[in-house]
């Protein structure tokens, strides 16, 4: 019998292959770590022409609050911008785009994984054109008809035109994972009795989780990080999180508390890490039977 032990990789190799994820490690977390530290300095510190070292020291910080670290960007962020009210609005954002498009996206999946006709290969192609399209030319598209109807800047339309940019990606993801999924599966279901929508209920979706979970997020992430339709779709009183920090670099930076944007980008992304933490063997084990046919 051939010996099976793997082959140890030589000891140069592993030294650089160590190295150098260090090393990207070192790059992909520092500018978030740096900003993290920063948000709890004042201006002069963080921002010092002097000497990068006020930053570490924090020696402005405590000549001008009496310590070290401080929480002036926060409560100037939060409370006096009222960047509570934009993420209550990124909240409802986020989460309806996300439940509306698994919603459609899993049954028009489901359909189009299981259906024999070719209109299906021409339905996704479409979905493909149009998920490719950039959304700044989809917006502005909407923007005359939404004055026509005076119903623009509010966060129900601005829903539905995420909810329309994001379903083409929805159905592709969704469909990769319905085919891997063995139609075995369904007639089994459909000859105990069950209907066509019973067995897609109680027998492929608990199957499909991790997919659903994995699309989910990135449906979430979307909506989350989105710029360019919310700031052009929303009110200045509805706005979200990110179009919020846009404004606070473009307004506040003349007033001198440029630290109100730090501050506000430092209180977004911390949800996002936290998200991904939580979920991510859901999300390495739902792409992996995504990638994988059954």
């Amino acid at each position: 019998m051939a010996n099976s032990t793997p082959t140890r990789l030589p000891l140069s190799l592993r030294a650089l292959t160590t190295g150098f994820l260090c090393l990207w490690l070192l790059a992909a977390v520092f500018p978030f770590a740096w900003t993290v530290w920063g948000s709890f300095k004042v201006e002069a510190d963080f921002f010092s022409r002097q000497s990068w070292w006020f930053a570490i020291e924090g020696i402005r910080t405590q000549m001008q609050t009496g310590g070290a670290f401080t929480l002036n960007g926060y409560e100037g962020a939060w409370i006096k911008n009222d960047f509570l009210h934009a993420a209550i609005n990124t909240l409802i954002v986020t989460l309806s785009v996300t439940a509306i498009s698994l919603t459609l996206g899993t049954m028009g999946g489901y359909a189009l994984a299981r259906s024999g006709h070719r209109y299906a290969f021409w339905i996704l192609i479409a979905a493909l054109i149009f998920r490719a399209m950039p959304h700044i030319t989809l917006v502005s598209g909407y923007l005359l008809p939404f004055f026509q109807l005076n119903i623009w800047g509010y966060l129900p339309t601005t829903i539905i035109v995420l909810v329309a940019i994001n379903q083409p990606f929805t159905l592709w993801m969704l469909h990769s994972f319905f085919l891997s999924i063995p139609k075995d599966l369904d007639e089994s279901a459909l000859v105990d009795g069950c209907t066509r929508f019973q067995a897609f209920r109680m027998v492929i979706i608990p199957v499909m989780w991790p997919g659903v979970i994995t699309t989910g997020l990135f449906s979430f992430l979307l909506g989350y990080n989105d710029f360019a339709v919310t700031s052009m779709l929303l009110r200045q009183e509805n706005q979200t999180m990110i179009p919020k920090i846009g404004s606070f670099l473009g307004s506040i930076q003349n007033e001198g508390n440029i630290m109100f944007a730090v501050a506000a980008v430092v209180s977004a992304t911390v949800p996002l890490f936290l998200l991904v933490l939580f979920f991510q063997r859901q999300i390495v084990s739902g792409l992996t039977a995504g990638a994988v046919k059954g």
